[in-house]
């Protein structure tokens, strides 16, 4: 049987009897979601892939509570979240961390056409301010946004993952995007008005 025909309950039951390669595919399987989604919480490349890498650490020594008959991401979400919510708080150089994020924020407010120079300040000065912003979240809504908007979940998986109702979803998804358009629009509206003084 080909490996992405193992059911993730097939590999999980086979790891928790001992087998240490069963785990060692469920590492396969998803340690690219993992990282991207501890990118997504913490915004740096070297601290998400640590924190992804100690999540399935942690895992694999609590193998033997994981739910077989449950999806294994989702229990495996919920220590990478504790992960990195620990580590965010932790830290005192936040916004250099997110700015450190600059090419996955620029890519998902901007595309990623040629630039010209001009442009590319312009997305430079947009990715900052989109950092800044995202950086002023609640770890909560920071998370929701994450999940929505880089991870790709819909409303109901989002609630059934953090085990809150579908309307507290779409509040906290709510002030996320209205605080990130806030700052966007600022961004956009500040070199028209340096063009008007000069202009006049």
């Amino acid at each position: 049987m080909n490996s992405s025909e193992v059911t993730d309950r097939t590999l999980v039951l086979r790891a928790q009897s001992g087998e240490r390669a069963a785990f060692g595919e469920l590492v396969t399987r998803y340690m690219q979601r993992a990282y991207y989604t501890a990118l997504g919480l913490v915004g740096n490349h070297d601290d998400a892939l640590d924190l992804s890498q100690e999540a399935f650490a942690r895992a694999f020594r609590a193998r033997a509570t994981i739910d077989a008959e449950r999806p294994f991401f989702p229990w495996l979400y919920q220590i990478i979240r504790r992960l990195c919510f620990n580590h965010t708080r932790d830290q005192r150089s936040r916004r250099q961390k997110l700015e450190k994020a600059g090419s996955w924020l620029a890519d998902t407010t901007m595309g990623a056409q040629p630039l010209s120079p001009e442009k590319a300040v312009e997305r430079a000065e947009l990715r900052d301010r989109v950092a800044a912003a995202i950086e002023r979240l609640a770890e909560r809504e920071r998370e929701a946004l994450v999940l929505r908007e880089f991870e790709g979940l819909r409303y109901r998986e989002i609630a059934e993952l953090l085990g809150i109702p579908i309307g507290t979803v779409m509040s906290r998804l709510y002030r996320a995007r209205r605080s990130l358009a806030r700052e966007i629009e600022t961004a956009w509206a500040r070199p028209v008005r340096r063009e008007a003084r000069d202009d006049g």
